[in-house]
């Protein structure tokens, strides 16, 4: 991999599968009766907590193309501020570990089930959800990155189902090969650690994979660093920035030219700036998955500059098991 080298992480492993697992999971048959679900519903909720949150926003996205009312949120918001939802209404929920250790995922399932609504999983391999849409095996790094990817494209599968010709098979197919691409040269040798933070933005479905990237550059290498859609960045949030921190910017897309003129603007604060280009011919929304590589091989150089373990990251007090569980459904 250029700009990476190898560390023999479980990370790593994750990162370097991915190509190979998305080949799988554009073959993995999808119920007919799931696909039944969504098109029936009235809208459809897509919740998740952390990295799934943000598939559950490029997800909505991705039923957006398809003509769909989607609406994502956190698992945590769904289950203790629930919106008005209809009986009509579908319910995704996404969660690598769900019915183990994500409380507020597994209560979301539990809830939308015990309500009657149509309640669809995306969860790991294994995971004992009934009918559940599987992707990968439970991942060893806590960094996660196939699972990410995997639920993404199982995501883009069903928007496809139900009409988006942006997440149309055709197009799904160019994503391993696209994926392939970005292991091999993940462009992001430009983007030099600062000395203080570090922060990613980008547009629209750009800008929810800038917090992706950010979250998991804090996860695998503890160095701090955020994530904004560029609109939120330039109202304020950049004021602070200094030359001792880094921009980089995450495109396509930049409908207006205002990612590229922030960063101008930043250059002419003499803030370092750079940009992560993904150069694939898909959808921008699809175009997130092979971005978001990029990010995690990023993730993972930091990662072996700082001497951090990527692979065991919430530890200590962060891990204690009574805080994990609060939320969870009662048995």
């Amino acid at each position: 991999m250029a700009d990476q080298p190898t560390s023999g992480t479980a990370l790593e492993r994750a990162i370097r599968s991915q190509p190979g697992e998305l080949e799988r999971l554009l073959s993995v048959p999808i119920q007919h009766e799931t696909v039944e679900r969504l098109k029936q519903a009235h809208r459809i909720w897509l919740v998740g907590t952390g990295t799934s949150q943000h598939a559950a926003e490029l997800g909505a996205a991705m039923l957006h193309d398809a003509g769909r009312a989607a609406y994502a949120m956190s698992s945590m918001r769904f289950v203790n501020w629930a919106p008005p939802v209809d009986p009509q209404d579908a319910v995704v929920v996404i969660s690598h570990n769900a019915g183990a250790e994500t409380a507020y995922a597994a209560a979301a399932y539990t809830m939308g089930m015990s309500a009657g609504l149509r309640v669809i999983a995306i969860t790991r391999r294994g995971g004992r959800l009934v009918e559940a849409i599987e992707t990968v095996d439970q991942e060893a790094s806590h960094t996660y990155s196939v699972s990410y990817t995997s639920a993404l494209l199982m995501l883009a599968r069903l928007a496809g189902e139900l009409g988006a010709e942006t997440c149309a098979p055709e197009v799904l197919a160019r994503i391993p090969d696209a994926v392939r691409a970005a292991i091999e040269d993940p462009g992001t040798g430009s983007v030099t650690r600062p000395e203080r933070l570090l922060v990613l933005y980008g547009e629209g479905p750009s800008g929810i994979t800038a917090r992706e990237a950010a979250l998991k550059i804090r996860e695998a290498s503890r160095l701090p660093a955020e994530g904004y859609e560029v609109e939120y960045l330039l109202h304020g949030s950049a004021v602070p920035l200094g030359r001792s921190d880094r921009l980089v910017a995450l495109v396509p897309p930049d409908t207006d030219g205002l990612v590229e003129a922030v960063g101008r603007a930043a250059q002419a604060e003499s803030i370092p700036m750079s940009v992560v280009r993904e150069p694939a011919d898909l959808p921008a929304v699809v175009a997130q998955i092979p971005l978001t590589v990029r990010a995690q091989l990023l993730a993972l150089r930091f990662a072996l500059e700082r001497g951090t373990d990527p692979d065991r990251v919430i530890e200590g007090a962060w891990a204690a098991d009574d805080l994990w569980g609060l939320g969870a459904p009662s048995p």
